[in-house]
């Protein structure tokens, strides 16, 4: 190799995850890991190959189904596009309906509810609601935060 190779970059599996994500929703082209670590090199130091003409080798289309739809999701909370959001609540009628009136009114989708009531170890009177819900990016989402907190919901997020 030291005959033939100049230089060795480095990448991270996020990053490799992130170059995937970008093949697949851009360019709709699939790749497994290893043929997307050109693109995650590139992304890693643009400064370097700024100006420069690049060929990238993509290949080696032989990546699981459920780990690609994985890597998708994950890519989607590091954006801030796909969230979860945890609420301590009173467990008195209205409150669910308080939380997904104004995430409505802030134009967040949900996609998952989870009302818990007896498996949680808050009091008695109280309950854990969990909600993953889909915005458009990382500032839609802190929108959708500071609506929820306006409304007087303690809320804290989670899933990035």
């Amino acid at each position: 190799m030291r005959a033939l190779v100049d230089d060795i970059v480095l990448v991270t599996e996020p990053q490799v995850e992130h170059a995937l994500s970008l093949l697949l929703t851009i360019e709709k082209t699939v790749t497994e890991g290893a043929g997307a670590v050109g693109l995650a090199a590139v992304l890693a130091d643009k400064e370097r190959f700024r100006g420069r003409t690049l060929g990238l080798v993509l290949c080696g289309g032989n990546i699981d189904t459920r780990l690609l739809a994985s890597v998708l999701t994950r890519q989607l909370a590091r954006e801030g596009r796909l969230s979860q959001l945890r609420f301590e609540l009173v467990d008195r009628p209205g409150q669910l309906a308080a939380v997904v009136a104004v995430l409505s009114q802030s134009g967040a989708n949900i996609v998952e509810v989870s009302h818990h009531r007896i498996f949680t170890e808050l009091p008695a009177k109280a309950v854990l609601l969990e909600v993953v819900i889909e915005t458009r990016d990382q500032a839609h989402l802190a929108a959708t935060i500071a609506s929820l907190r306006a409304a007087n919901l303690n809320v804290e997020v989670g899933g990035h």
